[in-house]
């Protein structure tokens, strides 16, 4: 069995304080929730994103170059993960970003992305953990609320996470992001 990496020893994206006691004390002892770390390429953290959509894997200098990139915006990136301490790979993940606002008395709002189970720990509750902490870091952090967008079939467990169904999503997709095509933008 791998030994687990102290958390001390690791370069984190926050400091894991931030991270809800509670969620810590309601999931299974093999397992273990902490921020991000610049190591977690090694730990499946991109394979494990294929759950929710296309991952391909941007090799260990891009995953640490992107890892840098959030450490130079300091409180504004929450990724999070659940590692297995039999295994220590990841097994679950989240981000709340903070968004600043200058409505609302220069008002912050957290929003909610990326959240990921493994397939083999689905039905843990390790989801609605995730949900849990993300929130918590949140509020902890004094964002005046906390949004996420979901599909359809996902809004009974967001409901069950505390969440309630407000107004409509909108995106346009850039179809090309690495040479985008600026005359497919209608003029306003």
């Amino acid at each position: 069995m791998p030994e687990l990496t102290p958390d001390s020893s690791l370069e984190l994206l926050f400091n894991p304080e931030l991270i809800p006691e509670q969620v810590k004390k309601e999931l299974p002892t093999e397992l273990h929730i902490r921020p991000l770390a610049r190591t977690d390429y090694h730990r499946a953290h991109i394979p494990l994103l294929t759950v929710l959509t296309q991952a391909p894997d941007p090799g260990l200098a891009g995953y640490q170059a992107t890892f840098d990139a959030l450490l130079t915006c300091p409180n504004t990136y929450y990724t999070l993960v659940i590692v297995s301490k039999e295994t220590d790979q990841i097994v679950g993940v989240g981000c709340v970003f903070i968004e600043r606002k200058f409505l609302r008395n220069l008002g912050k709002v957290g929003h909610i992305e990326d959240i990921a189970v493994s397939k083999t720990m689905q039905g843990k509750k390790l989801g609605l953990r995730i949900i849990q902490a993300l929130t918590g870091i949140s509020e902890t952090i004094g964002c005046y609320k906390t949004i996420l967008n979901c599909s359809d079939e996902n809004v009974p467990f967001y409901k069950k996470c505390g969440y309630e169904k407000k107004e409509n999503e909108m995106a346009k997709y850039n179809t090309n992001p690495i040479a985008p095509d600026r005359t497919s933008t209608p003029k306003l």
